[in-house]
């Protein structure tokens, strides 16, 4: 569903209920207001009205010592463009306090444009049945209690944000501001969308694409400096050769004592993470870009668009190919 050519205002209610997290609540609110701001700069109307709405009206207490007025009630008769669920720490007592907000989501389900659950929100979704048959996300720790709690869901741990028709799910708190810059990147365009996330200083396409794992985040918990510095020199020159003997060199290791100790550290071989490295990167520029796949190839250290073709096809299960028109950025099709 696009609506970059649109300019009516679009309604946007976010979902909150007594301990919700807070981030979760106020980034996707941020970037939808920045969306505002900046399509003014440009001369052209805002696109969204965000209000706060719960099952009862006035001040909802977040996990933080801060709280958000709702001034909406959810009521089945009057529908948002959008609906955005935050989510909370304690979940299962959320379910439980809040029953009203998954049977809200099923009513309106069919008739609402977009109807979004971040990182546990999810649940609410999967209580309304919605999900069932769908793939959807939740951060990963949750992942395994999403998918036993209701086994009809193809819980995917591993994305950042995921869509199916009309319904949106996210990873972790700041995973909502990914969503909802995508959201805004469908609306408004990308180049919108790229001055909203230069304004909150986050990536439009974090590193590591749609995955909550990616090596750029797994480098950053390594502790030993000299094999950290090493991770950081690969990701930074994949083209290269990444030779075991000069990784090691640049550790002042031994190749044994390096293989040991990275394999210690990070948990994988090296070759192991400069493939996911490699593969990493080619997804960003599959994501962000129309390189031919023999450039995407190279610029990440392949010397054959078949051996990328390989790379994709053993970890992704899709060609490369596939993989850009799956995920390539909305913003090909966007006016501006």
């Amino acid at each position: 569903m696009n609506h970059p050519s649109s300019s009516r205002l679009r309604i946007v209610d976010l979902i909150v209920y007594p301990g919700f997290k807070a981030l979760e609540a106020i980034g996707p609110m941020t970037v939808f207001e920045y969306a505002n701001i900046h399509l003014e700069l440009r001369g052209r109307p805002r696109m969204y009205e965000v209000a706060v709405a719960s099952t009862t009206a006035g001040a909802v207490r977040s996990d933080m010592l801060m709280s958000l007025e709702a001034t909406r009630v959810l009521d089945e008769r009057r529908i948002p463009d959008v609906a955005v669920i935050a989510g909370a720490r304690h979940i299962d007592r959320a379910l439980l306090d809040n029953p009203g907000i998954a049977r809200w989501a099923g009513a309106v389900a069919p008739r609402i444009e977009q109807l979004v659950a971040l990182c546990s929100g999810s649940f609410f979704l999967a209580q309304a049945g919605l999900l069932d048959g769908l793939a959807a996300t939740t951060h990963w720790s949750l992942a395994s209690q999403l998918q036993q709690r209701f086994p009809r869901v193809a819980v995917e741990a591993d994305a950042i944000y995921l869509r199916a028709g009309r319904l949106w799910t996210s990873a972790g708190v700041t995973a909502g501001i990914d969503l909802a810059l995508a959201i805004v990147e469908e609306d408004c365009g990308r180049n919108i969308a790229l001055d909203v996330a230069r304004d909150m200083v986050v990536y439009l396409k974090r590193p590591g694409g749609q995955s909550q794992f990616s090596v750029h985040l797994e480098s950053q918990s390594t502790s030993h400096p000299g094999i950290r510095d090493v991770q950081d020199w690969i990701l930074s020159n994949l083209a290269q050769e990444l030779a075991l003997p000069a990784l090691a060199a640049r550790a002042a290791m031994s190749e044994r004592n390096f293989r040991r100790l990275f394999l210690k550290e990070v948990g994988t071989a090296p070759a192991e993470f400069i493939e996911r490295a490699r593969l990493d990167a080619a997804r960003r520029l599959l994501e962000d870009g129309d390189l031919p796949l023999k450039t995407v190839a190279a610029r990440v250290g392949f010397a054959t668009e078949q051996a990328l073709r390989k790379l994709f096809t053993r970890h992704l299960g899709v060609a490369p190919k596939d993989y850009r028109e799956r995920f390539a950025t909305a913003a090909r099709t966007a006016l501006d």
